[in-house]
């Protein structure tokens, strides 16, 4: 019958292994895979190790849990534990002796699958050969099954943040290639969550790779580039989910989605503010709706403009005007309408980035100077656009940048009377960037930034690049600022 023999640890263990630190020898017929084994992938022994063992049996110890069924579990070194059941299967008829394997047998993990599939997560993340998805799905169950003492200390001993299970379950839903890519170009477990959130945004990958090589490239540990083509992949990923549900609305109405003609075909549809009826009368949704013609087309915002399908065929007119040849100024306006539609969506996209930047500002231990002395030169002064601001007595943007539960509901009263007297500044802060996000929430303020508006951009973008590139302006906002930037203002 196989047996375990002990012997004396060679040092004290340390953390959890101070409660099992001796090494037992085991038959390693009694060695079976732990079902909390991280690596799932390339789990067999190769020729190598195999024959290494053949010849000097396994020297590093294994990590094993004791089984009901008397075998044991090996979550650390499953590989080597195969290599010495065949190397002793053939051991009598090569002549060599049967030998056992040296283990670490944890009872103490014994009902504590999260933290042993941690362990045997560490082990193979640092052996060649485990795969992204392994590592991946290791991450996400084992700290999903470890209490949350266990979370927090095994969240940093990976380096990874408190969201690391629910990111991980996130990337696993990219396929093997992109996640060995994510992992080679360094992006953390974070950006490849979030690299799965935008999947499948066209050239996302390409995008975030390079804005993840510019922030690299800075060399100061900032991820301001990375946060702005999120922001603008999220933004083109709910334009294309708007227009899926505009789709969808028309098919649900029954009214045909026109497609795109090629330019060799001629077009026999026409929008219906181009028609009248035979006797001359306007054309609208309402009394077309009958017409077999009846059909749409979808504009840059995913708006329904209402065309016949056929116009001659069902009987409209076209309304008469002079007919002119589509000129070098038309082309021009429609590229400026695109740019237009392109920039507000930019514009609105950005403000995700800045505001959670500034969220970082308000809630640090000391607020930087230059934000400081922006904002009681703003509560001296009472410009234009805070006094009006104030007079709205809009708190959730403020609540939110100062952290509290609920802003939509937060009372500004009862707020401050808890404000600490070290964290006032920091509140002061946090009211005039609200009442300067407000005045800059409108798609179309690239536009028409004022002097105020870019002053408030440039002390963010300086702060930014001095929290280690932490937040970088978007290119729409840094379109917006040029002529407002002090070297080249007039």
């Amino acid at each position: 019958m196989a047996t375990a023999v002990s012997t004396p640890p060679t040092k004290p263990g340390t953390h959890e292994e101070e409660d099992a630190p001796q090494i037992v020898y085991l038959d390693p017929a009694l060695v079976v895979r732990d079902e909390c084994n991280a690596r799932e992938t390339n789990t067999e022994p190769d020729k190598e190790l195999i024959s290494s063992v053949r010849e000097i049996g396994v020297e590093e110890a294994i990590s094993v849990r004791p089984r009901p069924d008397g075998t044991y579990g090996a979550f650390k070194g499953w590989r080597r534990a195969q290599a010495a059941q065949l190397a002793n299967a053939t051991a009598e008829e090569d002549g060599r002796p049967a030998r056992k394997i040296k283990a670490h047998v944890r009872e103490d993990l014994v009902g504590r699958d999260g933290w042993t599939r941690f362990l045997s997560l560490v082990e193979n993340t640092h052996r060649e050969g485990m795969s992204e998805r392994d590592i991946l799905k290791s991450q996400e169950l084992s700290l999903i099954e470890m209490s949350d003492v266990e979370r927090r200390q095994a969240a940093k001993a990976l380096g990874v943040g408190r969201n690391a299970a629910k990111q991980a379950k996130s990337a696993q839903q990219l396929d093997d290639a992109t996640l060995r890519r994510a992992a080679a170009g360094g992006m953390d477990l974070e950006q490849t969550a979030q690299l799965a959130e935008v999947a499948d945004v066209r050239s996302a990958e390409n995008r975030l790779m390079r804005a993840l090589q510019r922030d690299h490239d800075e060399g100061n540990g900032g991820r301001g580039h990375w946060d702005q083509e999120m922001a603008l992949l999220r933004a083109e990923q709910a334009d294309a989910e708007n227009r899926a549900k505009a789709e969808e609305a028309l098919k649900a109405a029954n009214i045909p989605l026109l497609g795109p003609v090629p330019s060799y075909e001629k077009d026999p549809s026409c929008p219906l503010t181009e028609l009248t009826t035979g006797l001359g009368n306007p054309l609208t949704e309402d009394n077309h709706r009958n017409c077999p013609g009846h059909s749409a087309r979808l504009d840059l915002e995913n708006l329904p403009v209402w065309h016949c399908a056929n116009p001659a065929e069902y009987g409209h007119k076209v309304r008469p005007k002079p007919k002119k040849p589509r000129t070098e100024a038309d082309e021009q306006a429609a590229a400026e309408r695109r740019k237009v539609i392109a920039c507000n969506r930019a514009w609105k996209a950005a403000a995700g980035p800045r505001q959670e930047f500034v969220t970082r500002l308000v809630r640090m231990k000391t607020l930087p100077d230059a934000a400081r002395l922006f904002a009681q030169e703003i509560l001296l002064t009472l410009p234009h656009f805070y006094s009006s601001w104030t007079e709205k007595r809009e708190f959730e943007t403020v609540a939110r940048f100062l952290g509290l539960k609920k802003p939509e509901n937060a009372d500004p009263t009862e707020t401050a009377a808890q404000l600490p007297k070290a964290r006032v500044v920091n509140a002061l802060f946090a009211h005039v960037a609200g009442a300067c996000e407000y005045g800059i929430r409108e798609p179309k303020t690239w536009s028409h930034l004022s002097a105020w508006q870019a002053r408030y951009l440039l002390l963010l973008e300086a702060l930014g690049q001095a929290d280690n590139g932490s937040y970088q302006l978007s290119e729409v906002e840094s379109q917006a600022v040029t002529r407002h930037r002090p070297d080249t203002a007039a």
